[in-house]
């Protein structure tokens, strides 16, 4: 319901508005859940193929494993920009909104870290493995690629709530921004964390 018809209900209902705006109010992170499951069934399925190319088994038959000297940092980065995130969506529930703004800040920072650590550890590892290589780098570049695909969705996210003149709550769309480009932020450190696991941490410990 918008701000309007909320104006032309009547006076002691004005402050008790019906069950439709609560519907409302939770919709958009109704929708940003249902996207992340989306996504997340992508990488399952990436994930599935990875293990399936490598004949069964986590750990892929190469004979030089991917280094962990950029991966390992970059999860580091990605996760505390979690952190810092929840810490700021926390901030914002409080009426804080100059804290969740140096948080929000803060977080775009390390995102773009995370990506300036990801070319320097795509120029290395193109150095002895390309895409067109072998079925394992084609696997290989699919996943990791995807994933900087979607680190840059969710800059892109929390740049759009970074200009945005209201936050949570607010009576008009979009409802709750800062809580929802946390949501799809958290899920893609989480995916990241899986492939620093399997891609690169397993092949390791064989």
């Amino acid at each position: 319901m918008s701000t309007i018809a909320i104006d032309r209900l009547p006076p002691e209902t004005r402050d008790h508005p019906p069950l439709v705006t609560k519907i409302d109010d939770r919709r958009g992170s109704g929708g940003m859940w249902l996207f992340v499951i989306t996504e997340a069934a992508l990488f399952v399925l990436l994930f599935f193929s990875y293990f399936y190319l490598a004949q069964g088994g986590w750990t892929w038959p190469r004979e030089t494993p991917p280094k962990l000297h950029f991966a390992i940092p970059m999860l580091i980065v990605l996760w505390a920009s979690s952190g810092v995130l929840y810490w700021g969506e926390k901030q914002v529930k409080k009426q804080k909104h100059t804290a969740g703004r140096t948080a929000l800040t803060v977080t775009i920072l390390l995102g773009i870290g995370f990506l300036v650590l990801s070319f320097f550890e795509y120029r290395e590892h193109l150095g002895s493995l390309k895409p067109t290589t072998d079925v394992y780098g084609s696997i290989f570049y699919t996943i990791v690629s995807f994933h900087a695909l979607h680190v840059i969705t969710g800059l892109l996210m929390l740049g759009y709530v970074s200009i945005l003149p209201a936050w949570e709550p607010v009576d008009r769309p979009p409802h709750r921004p800062f809580h929802n480009a946390s949501i799809y932020w958290h899920f893609v450190d989480l995916v990241w964390g899986f492939v620093v696991a399997l891609l690169y941490v397993a092949p390791n410990v064989r």
